[in-house]
């Protein structure tokens, strides 16, 4: 029975355990399937020229997560003097609860650390519990709250929260 089960389950869902996975630096190249997985997490997803555009900057610095030959997930950030923001972060549903996210993460402010930058932040939707979790367990507090920051598909104005981490 159990074998079974297991079977059912490895053809029905998605496994990024046993999946080849690399976190890499994004390229231009990037930018369309980045703006797919963009527009499918977030209401007002970023189109493709967006990601073209920010891509191109010098003060950003993106990696995206593979998992085999798919783009499962993403971040980004923009630099500026000796800070960062990260300005999204995103993981295809279909591999989320895994601990991608964290690991993403973790790469990212790698990256940013051995930059020499110095402080990160970012801002969250007041009521996303998992990406709060996600940055509490990352080392970051929260710093200051923006009223109606964010709007839903519905249209109803959500607060965020500002969150930084310190680096050094």
């Amino acid at each position: 029975m159990a074998t079974w089960l297991s079977d059912l389950a490895a053809r029905i869902m998605p496994r990024a355990s046993t999946t080849t996975r690399a976190i890499e630096p994004a390229t231009l190249r990037d930018a369309s399937a980045l703006s797919a997985l963009h527009r499918a997490s977030f209401h007002r997803g970023w189109g493709t020229g967006e990601f073209e555009q920010m891509l191109s900057e010098r003060n950003i610095l993106a990696h995206r997560l593979r998992l085999g030959g798919h783009m499962a997930g993403f971040i980004i950030s923009r630099i500026a003097a000796d800070e960062a923001e990260i300005l999204s972060v995103a993981i295809d549903a279909k591999y989320r609860g895994r601990g991608l996210s964290r690991d993403l993460l973790r790469t990212h402010l790698g990256y940013l650390a051995g930059h020499g930058l110095k402080t990160v932040f970012l801002e969250v939707e007041e009521n996303n519990r998992p990406a709060r979790a996600l940055y509490e367990r990352a080392g970051f507090q929260t710093v200051g709250h923006r009223e109606r920051y964010y709007k839903d598909a519905g249209g109803e104005q959500l607060n965020a929260l500002v969150m930084k981490r310190d680096l050094s």
